[in-house]
């Protein structure tokens, strides 16, 4: 990536690629997969790669639960028995490599509340150039709930 002014336009380059460079400059680990078996076998190596073998995954989304149910892994729902937290997300932001969630992945917790090591499971029509365009489409979907939402930007800091 060519060094470029804080206020100077990005280069055009794809939006995944952009999420890429910048979410692993800000210090995270993205795998890209292109089915369901890759991701599975990238989720064992996390796994194994953490020695989080006999650890349990705290999960507050039943269909992302059931949907790696058939996975060697033991999910729960109680935030004191796990320092794993598997979530899926709103949107994956291109322009800063940060990870857009809110009361759909953390419920009313608060960023503290919750473990430190965190797995998002994501899918590139999640991917968004800006928080801006997050934020729209945010609002179109929860038109009704937009108050109430809860919005959280996660940034990982090196």
């Amino acid at each position: 990536v060519e060094t470029r002014g804080e206020h100077m336009p990005d280069l055009k380059i794809p939006v995944d690629e952009k999420f890429t460079i910048y979410f692993k400059k800000n210090g995270g680990k993205f795998i890209y997969c292109e089915d369901f078996d890759e991701v599975s076998e990238a989720l064992k190596n996390i796994i194994s790669e953490n020695n989080w073998q006999h650890h349990q995954f705290y999960c507050m989304d039943a269909r992302l639960a059931q949907r790696f149910s058939t996975e060697n892994i033991s999910f729960t729902e109680k935030r004191n028995e796990s320092e794993i937290f598997f979530t899926t997300c709103e949107h994956l932001i291109a322009h800063n490599g940060s990870i857009l969630v809110c009361s759909n992945q953390i419920k009313g917790k608060k960023l503290s509340e919750l473990p430190s090591n965190l797995i998002v499971f994501a899918t590139t029509s999640q991917l968004v150039d800006s928080i801006s365009e997050a934020l729209k489409i945010i609002k179109e979907k929860y038109q009704k709930f937009i108050i109430s939402l809860n919005i959280v930007i996660l940034k990982l800091l090196n």
